[in-house]
């Protein structure tokens, strides 16, 4: 690990300000970004510790649902009561997530500013695009049994590691911060990017923007939402594919869904063709599995992942039947 300078700023002016010199990155539970650090992936020359700022709480937000401070823990944010009611799936997805310990310190803008696991980003000595843009990607003909299926491109497969995003995609929160234009928000649909030709490009937020909050709107249906995460073994561990779900079906019919996928694509991948095809039909498992068809018809697969497809069908179906029930 190369050596670096450490602030601490006290307000948000402080942290943008440090933030505009070069080479600088936030530093919050450190549960990432220390990490890449050691192995060499991440090098910054200023680390702008923002765990004095004031953005520690849950609270209504003002024009109705909740409005999650950046900086709440992991652990905090899962057991939280109105978080447990109102959106279970974001619960689920949080203590499916890491260990008890690494939930402790991690933090919600954290999470959603994870970088991939793929292994040919955490080793510098393989080629890899995300990492050094133009250098190639050893993931197509390499290990990629774990990486992408949907929307990934020639440049890039892989895949978003967060558990939390999956949720928070069917809620469709939106993400504020400050910029150096003052402070804005975006969507969770728009924060994330698709790899394309820029794949070193995670989310579409301006250099130096802090995040401030995660903010869930009012959403009945939310209530009755779950997440379901399929991993390699039973302790803690990356989704191989995730499903975050709810609906709502009256007289046998379904009236709303919404449906994301995780560990499929650079970005939690919301289910659009899947909930069009479930919007006015029965609640069946027929209906279920022409939804989940609908949605895959567009995966390409690699010649070590195209498993995840049936995975993916096989959990959304389970899923939605538990909801329908």
């Amino acid at each position: 690990m190369k050596p670096f300078a450490y602030e601490r700023p006290d307000d948000p002016a402080g942290a943008l300000a440090t933030m505009v010199r070069p080479g600088a990155a936030y530093l919050a539970g450190g549960t990432n970004l220390v990490d890449l650090m050691k192995l060499g992936v991440a090098a910054p020359d200023v680390v702008v510790d923002v765990n004095a700022l004031p953005f520690h709480d849950v609270e209504p937000a003002p024009g109705g649902g909740l409005a999650i401070g950046a900086l709440v823990p992991n652990s905090d944010l899962a057991r939280h009561p109105a978080v447990r009611a109102g959106y279970p799936a974001v619960a689920q997805a949080l203590l499916s997530g890491a260990s008890g310990q690494l939930r402790n310190r991690a933090t919600v803008a954290g999470n959603l500013m994870q970088r991939t696991r793929c292994r040919y980003f955490q080793d510098v000595t393989k080629a890899c695009n995300k990492r050094v843009p133009g250098s190639g990607c050893d993931a197509r003909e390499g290990e990629h049994h774990d990486l992408a299926i949907l929307g990934a491109s020639p440049q890039c497969v892989a895949t978003n590691p967060s558990d939390l995003a999956v949720a928070l995609s069917i809620m469709d929160a939106s993400v504020h911060y400050l910029g150096p234009h003052g402070s804005a928000a975006i969507s969770v649909h728009d924060f994330f990017r698709r790899p394309g030709d820029q794949p070193d490009r995670d989310t579409s937020l301006p250099r130096g923007a802090l995040i401030t909050a995660v903010v869930l709107p009012e959403l009945p249906i939310a209530a009755g939402s779950v997440y379901r995460k399929v991993r390699d073994r039973a302790s803690f561990a990356f989704a191989a594919g995730s499903v975050a779900a709810a609906l709502d079906v009256r007289d046998g019919i379904v009236r709303e869904a919404r449906l994301a996928w995780g560990a499929v694509a650079h970005l939690p991948w919301r289910a659009w063709a899947a909930e069009r095809a479930l919007r006015g039909a029965p609640a069946t498992v027929a209906s279920f599995e022409r939804a989940a068809d609908a949605e895959l018809s567009a995966a390409r697969t690699l010649r070590d992942n195209g498993y995840k497809v049936p995975l993916l069908r096989n959990l959304t179906v389970e899923v939605l039947r538990e909801l329908a029930r």
